[in-house]
């Protein structure tokens, strides 16, 4: 290891101890992949709200298909035989452009996560939960909301989203095919959630077999970087395209800007984009979990990390310690 890996190790143990793996890549290249925690090579786990990105690009990936048509598609289009509750019309203008942008209305302050988790269908549950008196435009995030995308792709593809995704995401990018986890228990339930043992890899599904789209996939940070270099390679891994350029453009547009809640972030499709004045963007799950692709410098990051609350400050992490610490090698 030479001396800049042997610094960044001990400056990652010391002051970001929930870091497990950090993988670093330019072009289809690893530069930096490194391990923490008694974490190893081909260790996963939970990364969180990156998994609201992945769902991002699956629906791109359903939309390249013809599966799903557009993004301004009424959500309930997807869900002919669903009744809405009451007579609430704002449901019936809600697209999935809303669901991408988190611009979605719903009809509560804060998310009912008991009442989601103890039914029997979490997508239905989902779709009682939205619309409510208008549509504001307003950002509002959400994660049990985001399992409303889940159902639209398995009923616009009439595949399992895990099985979608295995075959035509993560068998491309050579990431080990994804095993589903059915909860026995809610202690089986929180223990996927909080975890900090290497796992292997696994999407948590519902009662109904769908895999959950706010969170839920457990990955390695090279993994992560697959996926991240496939972004900034505009949709094209290993000379193989997975998503369309014209997607990724899309997606990456800043459509909100939002305020010091989110850091002054901006909002694309379900990827931040942190920075006005950079074309750098970036999925963020709880922890610090994340995957930074800069396309600048042509170098993509990712991150895998154990649970630990509020930890907001890691693409400056990225930015300031980890990218510096390699900047000999990067350019």
């Amino acid at each position: 290891m030479n001396r800049n890996f042997e610094a960044l190790h001990k400056l990652v143990e010391t002051k970001e101890a929930n870091i497990c793996e950090i993988t670093v890549m330019k072009g289809e290249e690893i530069l930096y992949e490194d391990f923490w925690n008694g974490f190893m090579k081909g260790d996963a786990l939970n990364v969180m709200s990156v998994t609201k990105s992945i769902m991002s690009l699956l629906t791109g990936i359903a939309i390249d298909q013809g599966a799903i048509h557009s993004v301004d598609d009424s959500v309930l289009s997807y869900f002919p035989d669903y009744k809405p509750k009451g007579n609430d019309q704002t449901i019936r203008q809600v697209t999935i452009r809303h669901l991408l942008t988190m611009t979605a209305p719903y009809k509560y302050w804060t998310e009912p996560w008991k009442k989601v988790f103890t039914s029997d269908d979490w997508t239905r549950a989902a779709l009682d939960l939205l619309g409510g008196r208008k549509i504001t435009g307003r950002f509002k995030y959400a994660t049990l909301g985001l399992q409303i995308l889940s159902g639209i792709i398995e009923n616009a593809t009439g595949r399992k989203l895990i099985d979608f995704a295995n075959e035509y995401l993560f068998a491309p990018l050579g990431i080990e095919r994804l095993a589903g986890h059915e909860p026995v228990s809610r202690e089986d339930q929180m223990n996927y959630i909080t975890s900090t043992e290497p796992r292997g890899r696994e999407w948590f599904l519902d009662p109904k077999g769908c895999a959950t789209a706010g969170w839920g996939i457990l990955l390695s940070a090279t993994d992560l970087a697959k996926i991240g270099v496939c972004v900034l390679q505009g949709g094209i891994y290993q000379g193989k395209r997975l998503f369309s350029e014209s997607y990724v453009k899309e997606m990456s547009t800043p459509y909100l800007h939002l305020g010091r809640q989110f850091g002054y972030m901006s909002y694309g499709y379900l990827w931040w984009i942190p920075h006005k004045d950079s074309q750098t963007i970036a999925a963020i799950g709880d922890g610090g979990n994340v995957i930074y692709v800069n396309p600048e410098k042509q170098i993509v990051v990712g991150v895998a990390s154990a649970l630990k609350p509020r930890v907001f400050d890691r693409v400056d992490f990225i930015e300031n310690v980890i990218i510096k610490q390699l900047s000999d090698m990067i350019g």
